[in-house]
């Protein structure tokens, strides 16, 4: 009488990064495929683990190390996936888990969106196929993220949110639509701030000196802080250059550097 085969027991992983989260890639949808898939295999799900808000740089994720230690307490047949993606978006990572932690249990690997099995070599060839183009997304993203920022420095239009003492101004396109300035316009009520704190350390006043000056003078817009009165003052920023004008004279910043934390 021939021997049914026996049901695999599985656990699934989801991952989602905090930029895919707000482009709509849900965890729930990637739990339900497993789930589904599982129950079309007649196999036996146990935890689904997931990591909200983690990338895919690195192996460093909460419930990524608790589905590893579950594994090495045996019990496990095969892991599920939604995509290759998921477990990792770097070839040396993807392999460090399954040379090191999912062969030497005996774990499979499975995707259910892309054909592979890693206990076969056809199998493990494809694989390796799929994360090199993995990595190669990853890495081509990088370098368009890159290339984006050094054209724009080329243009001399600033990257990312303008400091304290500057706006980037933004007007109507006449349909409808707004234009954003890429350039810094000084902000007069906060520039008035940046100009208090360089001459209150240009006065030897120290950087929790200056915090509690501001906070006694009740300018509690943001949350001020040693460190970041730091960080004010070490940016030449505030020097100006020729796309933008300064807030302090270069003799101010430089009477101001030094002393007392």
């Amino acid at each position: 009488m021939k021997q049914e085969p026996k049901s695999k027991r599985a656990v699934g992983y989801c991952r989602v990064s905090t930029d895919e989260q707000a482009k709509g890639l849900s965890l729930d949808n990637q739990s339900d495929r497993i789930k589904s898939y599982c129950q079309s295999q007649g196999w036996e799900l146990g935890e689904v683990y997931s990591d909200p808000g983690y990338s895919g740089k690195d192996l460093n994720r909460p419930d990524l190390s608790r589905m590893i230690e579950r594994i090495k307490a045996g019990g496990i047949d095969v892991v599920l996936i939604y995509k290759l993606d998921r477990l990792s978006r770097k070839q040396k990572d993807l392999w460090t888990l399954i040379e090191n932690i999912l062969e030497p249990h005996k774990v499979g690997l499975k995707s259910i969106t892309e054909p592979f099995e890693t206990t076969t070599a056809m199998g493990r060839a494809f694989l390796g196929m799929l994360s090199v183009f993995a990595q190669l997304e990853r890495d081509q993203t990088r370098e368009r993220i890159k290339d984006a920022l050094g054209f724009k420095k080329t243009k001399q239009e600033w990257v990312g949110r303008p400091p304290v003492g500057y706006v980037m101004l933004s007007r109507s396109d006449g349909k409808g639509g707004i234009i954003k300035d890429k350039h810094l316009t000084i902000n007069q009520d906060e520039a008035k701030i940046i100009k208090m704190i360089f001459q209150a350390r240009a006065k030897g006043r120290g950087l929790t000196g200056i915090v509690e000056m501001l906070r006694r003078k009740g300018i509690n817009g943001r949350k001020w802080s040693p460190i970041g009165i730091w960080k004010i003052l070490n940016n030449k920023v505030y020097l100006g250059n020729g796309t933008h004008q300064a807030i302090i004279s270069k003799r101010l910043f430089d009477r101001s550097q030094g002393g007392e934390k």
